[in-house]
C-alpha cells in the first residue's frame, strides 16, 4: 500500500492548471480534535461569494504536496471547497502517528469542522486514494452528520489477507518500506535509499530488524507481536453492523493489478452481505496498477498492452459523482452498478452486481507425472479430474534461498527454471476463455515441517513463451500452515500429514486467448513480498533459527488439487 501521491510523482503536476488569481486559499488551519490535539488543514474556496459544498481528503503524505497532484483546482473551478489535511502525527499537524487507529475519530470531527464554518454548506464528500481512501470507510462508520458521499480508491483494509500480513505469512517488503517511510512526520524513504538492504532483510531476529537498520519503529515492532486477530486489531475490523450504518452514496474504485484490491473489494462484498438496500454503492474494476486508479489508467499495465478504451476520464466521472451527491444537480449517478474492464478482450462489460452471476466456478486440475519441478517438467493442467493414484510432486524449500518475487503483470519464466517451482500449464486454447471475479488454488500438500508456506500464481502464457502474471500482488498469494485454521489463533501442522492449503487469488478479470496457454505456478516462498518461513515452528517474531523443508504436492483422485476459476458463460 504504497502512496498513490509519491507513485504518481509529478505526472498529475504538469496536468494541473494555474489557480485562477483570486481564489482564496488558508494554509495550516488548526483544527482541533476532540482530545485538544491540533491537525493542519488547508483549504481551496472558489472565487465567488457564497457557502460551497466540500471535499475532504485526508493523507499521512504531507497535504502541502497533494493539491496540484491530485489535480483539485478542477474542483474549486467547478464550484467545491477542497480541504486537505495531514492526519494526526504527519506533516504540520499534531499528536502521533498510529496507522489507521483513531482516524475513524479524527474524520469525524474534521467533517463536523468543515460543516460550521462560513464557507460551508454543510455537505461534505470525502476522496483518496490507498491510505487516503481507508480512512473514508473508518470515518464513515461513525456516521458523521454531515458526511453525503465517498469516493474510497484503492482502499486497503483485509486484515491478514492483505496487510499487514498476506495469508498468514508477515508482509516483509512492505512493512519495513512503508513503516519506515511514515516513521517521522516527513518521508523518511530517500534517506533508505542507501541502505544494505540485503543485510536488513536477512536479518533475524524479525523483532529487532529496525533496530539492525537504524530506526526504531513502534508499529513494526505492535504489527510482529500481534500475530493472531486479537483485540489490538479490533478497531479496524469491520462487522456486520458496521456496515449496516453506512447508508451513503458509494463510489468504490480499484483495479485487477492494484495491490488493495482485496481491502477495497471487502468493503463492496461487506456492503453486499450485510446492506443490500443501499443501492447507492458503485464499483470501478479497471485494468490498473495501484496509483493507476486514481489516474483512470494507462496503455500499458507490465507486459501487457490495453486498449485507449481502458483509460477512463475519472476525475470527470468523480465530479459526476459529487455534482448529484453533494450539489443535486443531477437526479441521478449516471453509471452501472459495477463496470469491470476485461484484459486481453479490450472492452468493459457494466454488470448489474459484482461477482458477475453468469461467471461459473470451473475447476481446471493440476496433473503431472511426479516430476512438475521447473519449465522442464511434466507438470499440466487439465479439466478433467485425475481418476487415479498419479505420483505426487516434491521439491525441497530452503528459507535461505527464496523465491524472489519478479512483479505484476510481467514475465515469470525468471524463477521457473527453479527446481523449488512446481510448473503447470495447459495445452494451447482453441476457443476465448474469460474470467472474472475471485480465483483459488486448492492445494493438497504436506510438509515435514512444523509449519510451512505454499503459494500460488496464475498466469496468462503468450505465444511467444512469456508467462504474465496476473492478480493484484507482485507474486501471487500464499497460505502460511499455522494458519490454516483461521487467523484468531496458530495450530502448527502435523509434519508429512496432507492438509488443505486453499490460496486465494483475488479478484481477476481476463480473457484467454485461442493460443495462450494458462499456467499455475506453485512454490513456497515469494520474497521480499512476505517474509520466508522459517519452517521451524518457532514465533516468528524471535525466530533465528531455519530449517529446509520437504514438500508434497498432490492431485490424484482422492486429492485433486485444482484451480478454481469463475469463468464467464453467455448464452
Amino acid at each position: 500500500m504504497r502512496s498513490v501521491v509519491a507513485l504518481i510523482g509529478l505526472a498529475l503536476a504538469t496536468h494541473a492548471a494555474a489557480l485562477p488569481a483570486q481564489t482564496r486559499t488558508m494554509y495550516d488551519v488548526r483544527v482541533s480534535m476532540r482530545d485538544g490535539v491540533e491537525l493542519s488543514t488547508d483549504v481551496w474556496l472558489p472565487d465567488a461569494d457564497g457557502r460551497f459544498p466540500a471535499i475532504l481528503i485526508r493523507s499521512p503524505y504531507l497535504k502541502a504536496t497533494m493539491f496540484a497532484r491530485y489535480e483539485m483546482e478542477y474542483f474549486v473551478r467547478h464550484g467545491y471547497a477542497v480541504v486537505l489535511q495531514d492526519v494526526r502525527g504527519r506533516g504540520d499537524s499534531d499528536g502521533e502517528f498510529h496507522f489507521y487507529f483513531g482516524e475513524g475519530r479524527d474524520g469525524y470531527d474534521t467533517i463536523e469542522w468543515i460543516a460550521q464554518q462560513p464557507w460551508s454548506n454543510g455537505d461534505v464528500g470525502t476522496s483518496g486514494g490507498s491510505y487516503l481512501g481507508t480512512v473514508q470507510w473508518l470515518t464513515a462508520r461513525e456516521r458523521p452528520p454531515h458526511l453525503r458521499c465517498m469516493i474510497p480508491t484503492a482502499s486497503s483494509g483485509r486484515l491478514f489477507d492483505e496487510l499487514p500480513y498476506l495469508g498468514g505469512a508477515f508482509r516483509l517488503g512492505w512493512a519495513i518500506d512503508w513503516l519506515n517511510d511514515t516513521s517521522a512526520r516527513s518521508s523518511q524513504r530517500a534517506g533508505a535509499e542507501s541502505l544494505d538492504w540485503d543485510a536488513i532483510l536477512a536479518h533475524r531476529p524479525l523483532l529487532t530488524l529496525d533496530d539492525f537498520m537504524g530506526r526504531r519503529i513502534p508499529l513494526w515492532k505492535e504489527f510482529l507481536q500481534h500475530n493472531t486477530l486479537d483485540e489490538y486489531w479490533a478497531p479496524l475490523h469491520f462487522e456486520e453492523w458496521d456496515f449496516q450504518q453506512i447508508d451513503i452514496p458509494v463510489l468504490t474504485v480499484t483495479g485487477w493489478f492494484d495491490g488493495d484490491q482485496l481491502g477495497a473489494l471487502s468493503y463492496w462484498d461487506g456492503m453486499a452481505r450485510h446492506n443490500p438496500e443501499n443501492a447507492e454503492h458503485y464499483l470501478v474494476m479497471g485494468p490498473w496498477l495501484h496509483a493507476q486508479t486514481y489516474l483512470g489508467g494507462a496503455l500499458e499495465v507490465g507486459e501487457l498492452e490495453l486498449s485507449p478504451a481502458s483509460v477512463l476520464p475519472i476525475q470527470e466521472i468523480r465530479r459526476q459523482f459529487f455534482d448529484y451527491c453533494l450539489k443535486g444537480s443531477t437526479p441521478s449517478f449516471d453509471a452501472p452498478k459495477a463496470r469491470g474492464y476485461l484484459t486481453a478482450a479490450g472492452r468493459w462489460l457494466e454488470l448489474d452486481e459484482y461477482p458477475p452471476p453468469q461467471a461459473e466456478p470451473t475447476r481446471l486440475y493440476l496433473r503431472s507425472g511426479g516430476a512438475a519441478n521447473s519449465l522442464l517438467g511434466d507438470g499440466r493442467l487439465t479439466w478433467d479430474a485425475p481418476t487415479t493414484a498419479e505420483p505426487p510432486d516434491r521439491f525441497v524449500y530452503d528459507p535461505r534461498n527464496p523465491v524472489p518475487t519478479v512483479g505484476r503483470a510481467v514475465d515469470q519464466r525468471p524463477v521457473q527454471r527453479r527446481d523449488d517451482v512446481l510448473v503447470y500449464t495447459t495445452e494451447p486454447l482453441e476457443d476465448t476463455l474469460a474470467i472474472m471475479g475471485r480465483v483459488f488454488v486448492r492445494l493438497h500438500a504436506a510438509s515435514d515441517a512444523l509449519d510451512t508456506d505454499f503459494t500460488a500464481k496464475i498466469e496468462d502464457v503468450q505465444p511467444d513463451g512469456r508467462a504474465i502474471l496476473l492478480g493484484p500482488t507482485e507474486a501471487g498469494s500464499v497460505r502460511r500452515g499455522r494458519y490454516l485454521k483461521g487467523y484468531l489463533g496458530t495450530e502448527l501442522l502435523t509434519p508429512n500429514r496432507p492438509e488443505l492449503f486453499e490460496i486465494e487469488l483475488f479478484d481477476i478479470g481476463h480473457a484467454f486467448l485461442p493460443g495462450h496457454r494458462i499456467r499455475i505456478e506453485i512454490s513456497s516462498s515469494a520474497f521480499p513480498m512476505v517474509n520466508p518461513n522459517q519452517n521451524t515452528g518457532n514465533p516468528v517474531a524471535s525466530d533465528t533459527e531455519w530449517k529446509t523443508a520437504g514438500q508434497t504436492v498432490f492431485h490424484d483422485a482422492e486429492r485433486p488439487s485444482h484451480v478454481l476459476l469463475p469463468v464467464l458463460r453467455w448464452e
